[in-house]
């Protein structure tokens, strides 16, 4: 873990005036980290770099998954000297005022502007198939086309849809723990669908809450079986707000304008897709007024069960959306 220097804050305005960008309207952002100021294990013991009240708006710059080992101009050699030691660099952790354990931390994504490269790889034993992918692959992506799409060959395009692959809060423990699985707190999901406009909530696990974000991805497509998205830097303006006294979740979940999603992890697809069903029921009998028997139901009937991610060991991530248009008031 490198030191996070001196916190840059940049307080722009006394309010979240707003502000009108590819014709969608987000709140000014009131603090500004840079991507120095990361960490990359997750642990109660990081000391935070930015304290802000409930309700502040915070611009963060993300480096890719490498932490600057890999370039557009990377080679094959560069990928074999990767070292893990200092993937994920996080941007954070960002204490919030008034967060206690017990909480839900609402975090809203408001804007997500991608750098101008990216890369994918295989990296020899690790990936979904580790055991039949033996040799080191890597492309890199030119990420300045105006059409919204990277050249992954000259017959074939890939919709560019930019999303944080890890979020989360500190888990409740001073151990330094590793950034790959995803945990109770959020951390590496990898969930290609929390992108701009989403708003994911995490329970608060300590004081603070210690919000952290990174690993951020131009285009992944859902399990990102090879282990690796199109890892890009980027910018993103996110707002962060705790919620007391209201229902308490174990994993993170999220909604965006279309639905209600819940996330699972487990060591097998199996575990992963029971928890987010439990999850769904839960949500479903607490928000909607549902028995546990009606909810089971409504989730066999339009919940839709989706495979985030399959490669970040010893954990997988699953998780279930139900549509809002389904209920009528």
């Amino acid at each position: 873990m490198r030191s996070t220097g001196i916190v840059l804050v940049i307080l722009l305005f006394a309010g979240c005036e707003q502000v009108e960008q590819s014709g969608q309207d987000y709140p000014q952002p009131e603090y500004m980290l840079s991507q120095d100021q990361t960490h990359n294990r997750w642990s109660s013991a990081i000391e935070p770099v930015l304290t802000v009240p409930s309700g502040s708006v915070i611009e963060v710059m993300t480096e890719e998954a490498s932490d600057k080992q890999l370039s557009m101009n990377s080679s094959l050699e560069d990928l074999n000297n990767l070292s893990f030691d200092p993937i994920h660099p996080l941007t954070g952790p960002v204490y919030v005022e008034g967060a206690e354990p017990g909480d839900v931390l609402k975090v809203t994504l408001h804007k997500i502007e991608m750098g101008d490269w990216g890369w994918t790889a295989i990296v020899p034993g690790f990936g979904f198939l580790s055991d039949e992918f033996n040799e080191p692959y890597l492309k890199t992506f030119d990420l300045t086309s105006e059409n919204g799409e990277a050249q992954f060959s000259d017959n074939i395009s890939i919709p560019l849809k930019p999303f944080p692959g890890v979020m989360g809060v500190a888990p409740d423990t001073p151990d330094s723990l590793s950034t790959i699985p995803p945990r109770a707190n959020g951390g590496n999901m990898d969930d290609p669908n929390m992108t701009e406009g989403t708003t994911a909530y995490f329970p608060v696990l300590v004081k603070g809450a210690l919000f952290s974000i990174g690993d951020t991805h131009a285009a992944q497509g859902l399990g990102e079986v090879c282990g690796t998205a199109i890892e890009a830097p980027m910018n993103i303006i996110y707002e962060v707000e705790v919620i007391k006294g209201g229902r308490t979740i174990q994993e993170p979940q999220y909604e965006t304008e279309e639905y209600y999603a819940v996330t699972g992890f487990g060591t097998t697809i199996d575990e992963a897709a029971k928890k987010a069903t439990r999850y769904m029921i839960d949500y479903l009998e607490a928000e909607k007024g549902m028995s546990r028997e009606d909810a089971y139901a409504l989730c066999s009937l339009a919940g839709d069960l989706k495979i985030a991610e399959v490669v970040d060991v010893p954990h997988m991530l699953v998780t279930m959306h139900i549509p809002k248009s389904i209920f009528k008031d």
